[in-house]
């Protein structure tokens, strides 16, 4: 076989994919997440939601649809149930409604302290350097524009 048939050939293997190496680090991250997001009553997408409402308190289901790159068929049930818990209050707006508006209740702003503990803890148990970590962030913003 040439050369650069053999390099052609390479391509196509998986230990050579970025896509499939993302994928084996974010199953391995989601597997770290899992057990410490247990203890404080979240899934990783209700997490994520979380994370816009401590940043924001109010927000509308469009916004935190933009900011999670969500659309709202995937976005409201993750809402109801964060509502049927009580971390969050849905509101529709006086002046449309159309828009609903997410407010973080006080129990939803409470959980917020038993949260911070967790990227911290991801971060150790990741094993990656901090310097690593940064530049890993990186790219992936830039991949993700």
């Amino acid at each position: 076989m040439s050369k650069a048939k053999s390099q052609k050939e390479e391509v196509l293997l998986l230990k050579n994919q970025i896509c499939f190496s993302m994928y084996s680090s974010m199953h391995r991250l989601m597997k770290l997440y899992r057990p410490l997001l247990a203890e404080i009553g979240l899934t990783y997408p209700q997490y994520l939601v979380m994370l816009v409402m401590w940043e924001d308190e109010i927000a509308t289901v469009s916004k935190i649809g933009e900011k999670l790159q969500l659309d709202s068929g995937t976005l409201t049930p993750l809402l109801k149930r964060l509502q049927l818990m009580g971390l969050v209050q849905r509101i529709r707006s006086e002046r449309d409604e159309r828009i609903v508006e997410i407010v973080l209740t006080k129990k939803g702003k409470t959980l917020r302290e038993k949260a911070k503990p967790i990227p911290e803890q991801i971060f150790c148990l990741s094993g990656i350097a901090e310097s690593q970590a940064g530049q890993l962030k990186q790219i992936l913003d830039q991949l993700g524009k």
